[in-house]
């Protein structure tokens, strides 16, 4: 049944092998057992494209109850010996990552000290194509990409802004600059499917500002490299001020709001609606809401 349920979420054989870590022979026997066992056919296995038949379909909804009904009974059972167990996979855009989970993991692990967990890089758009594609139940984007299998929950808001090299602008830190001196100069990008990079073109289009027309010298995806290749005099670029308040202080370069552009956004925790999720990321998710609830941060 497991076996079902991730070929049935990953739309693949092999990727379902890798997933279980089993060959993929093995994969395709349990479904044959599986098809063998209930009597029907559950998966259409015709042309390049796995898709699930009305059985497979009717059947999937059960076969994700029972999984995790047997999920709950095991938590539920860890928790009555205060030894909640297992491992969270968590999927996030970068500011999260470095700025906000930390914090947030550091207090869920008081509490449930035997859980483990692995945090992975994604920007906003690879974290959603993941979840639609079953490799994660959840995770946090700094930006929405709409679909109907999706919900989206608020977390936090966040403030983009421009730095700058020293020697650019004589403006005091977090000062105004317009739109005029901001396209004059070199810019480096974020790469495409990043929240932040979603976000300043939205905002640039918005004020009739040509994308063609920027002089675009980088686009990099890792926002430690973006700051020192500013401060190194390379261009500038948009980050989020939640990770420049040292190098600031440091005078590693400067930093500017820009006239005319709304560049704050919001971090939104998002998991699949049409997929239950696990006992442990249920209680993840959770703790989650309730610490933004009772934390500023």
């Amino acid at each position: 049944m497991e076996t079902f349920i991730h070929v049935a979420n990953l739309k693949s054989f092999s990727k379902a092998a890798r997933k279980l870590y089993i060959t993929q022979p093995t994969v395709t026997n349990h479904i044959q057992n599986l098809e063998k066992e209930l009597g029907t056919i559950l998966i259409n296995r015709s042309g390049k494209n796995i898709t699930l038949t009305d059985a497979g379909s009717l059947f999937y909804k059960h076969a994700i109850n029972i999984l995790n009904s047997c999920e709950m009974a095991k938590f539920d059972l860890a928790s009555f010996k205060g030894q909640i167990q297992g491992h969270l996979h968590i999927f996030s855009s970068s500011v999260p990552r470095k700025y906000i989970l930390p914090t947030i993991l550091s207090e869920f692990l008081k509490n449930y000290p035997s859980v483990t967990f692995s945090l992975e890089n994604k920007d906003s758009k690879e974290t959603v194509t993941n979840i639609l594609e079953g490799e994660s139940d959840f995770g946090i984007v700094g930006a929405k990409y709409p679909s109907k299998k999706l919900n989206y929950i608020d977390l936090v808001v966040d403030k983009l802004v421009v730095i700058a090299p020293n020697n650019r602008f004589t403006k005091p830190n977090y000062s105004t600059i317009n739109v005029k001196e901001l396209i004059e100069e070199n810019i480096i990008f974020r790469e495409a499917g990043s929240g932040t990079r979603h976000l300043v073109v939205s905002e640039l289009e918005k004020n009739n500002v040509d994308m063609d027309s920027l002089n675009i010298v980088g686009y990099i995806e890792d926002t430690e490299v973006i700051k020192n290749l500013v401060s190194l005099g390379v261009g500038i670029s948009f980050v989020s001020n939640r990770g420049i308040e040292s190098d600031i202080k440091l005078g590693k370069y400067k930093a500017y709001y820009v006239e005319g552009l709304d560049l704050t956004r919001k971090f939104y925790f998002v998991y699949h609606n049409k997929r239950q999720l696990s006992p442990l990321n249920e209680t993840f998710k959770s703790f989650i809401l309730d610490y933004i609830k009772t934390h500023s941060i």
